[in-house]
C-alpha cells in the first residue's frame, strides 16, 4: 500500500520509511511524485499539518501523512513554534539563528523549551475526518557550543530532559527513540497496526 509523506525534506523521509516501511508501505515523497509546496497560514500545528496532507490528497489522489513541527521556547511564548522553519530563514539560517534565540533569553533565567511534533493522516476517501498524532520532548535550551553545530534544524541547541548533551549529540538511535517525531510516529503506528487487523 502507498503512503504519501508529504515532505521534500530528505531527513525526514528517512526517518518515516525506517519506521513504516517493515509494515508493508510503500513510502513516496514529494519529490517522487512531483508534489509542490503548500502555502500554510494554519495558526496551530494541527492546521498545518491538515493543511499539508489536505493539499497533497487533492493533488495526487494518495493516502497522504503530513507533519508540522517546531521548537516552542516558553519564555519566549512558545515561539518560534509552528515558524520555527521561517523563523531560521529569515535569521540567517543555521546556525546563525541560534545567536537569535540566544539574545531573546539573555533577560531570562527559565530557558526550558519543548519540540512539538503533529502528523496528520489523511485518506481520500475522506478528506475532512483527518487523524492526528502528536509528540513532545522537554528539555531546555543551552549555549554550550560543541561538536555537534553543523547538526539538524535546532538540534545542536536542545538538551532534553535526562541528558546532558543537545539533540545534535546523540546518535540516531537514542535521538529516534526519544524525540517528538518518534512520540508521534509510534502512536502512529500503533494506529496503523490496529487499522490492520
Amino acid at each position: 500500500m502507498k503512503l504519501l509523506i508529504a515532505t521534500h525534506n530528505q531527513h525526514k523521509l528517512k526517518e518515516f520509511r525506517e519506521i513504516l516501511a517493515p509494515l508493508g508501505y510503500e513510502i513516496l515523497g514529494a519529490d517522487d511524485v512531483g508534489l509542490s509546496d503548500c502555502e500554510e497560514t494554519g495558526q496551530t500545528f494541527h492546521e498545518n499539518s491538515f493543511q499539508k496532507a489536505k493539499y497533497a490528497v487533492l493533488q495526487t489522489g494518495l493516502p497522504t501523512l503530513a507533519d508540522d513541527s517546531g521548537l516552542c521556547i516558553h519564555a519566549l511564548n512558545n515561539e518560534p513554534g509552528i515558524f520555527s522553519a521561517r523563523f531560521a530563514q529569515q535569521n540567517g539560517g543555521y546556525p546563525a539563528v541560534f545567536n537569535v534565540i540566544w539574545q531573546k533569553l539573555e533577560p531570562f533565567s527559565d530557558w526550558s523549551a519543548h519540540f512539538n511534533c503533529c502528523l496528520c493522516l489523511l485518506n481520500p476517501e475522506n478528506t475532512e475526518k483527518p487523524v492526528y498524532f502528536e509528540g513532545q520532548v522537554y528539555g531546555h535550551i543551552t549555549k554550550d557550543k560543541d561538536d555537534s553545530m553543523d547538526k539538524f534544524g535546532y538540534d545542536p541547541i536542545f538538551v532534553p530532559d535526562g541528558y546532558d548533551c543537545p539533540f545534535g549529540g546523540l546518535s540516531n538511535d537514542v535521538k529516534n527513540q526519544l524525540s517528538h517525531r518518534a512520540r508521534a510516529l509510534e502512536k502512529l503506528v500503533a494506529y496503523l497496526k490496529l487499522d490492520k487487523q
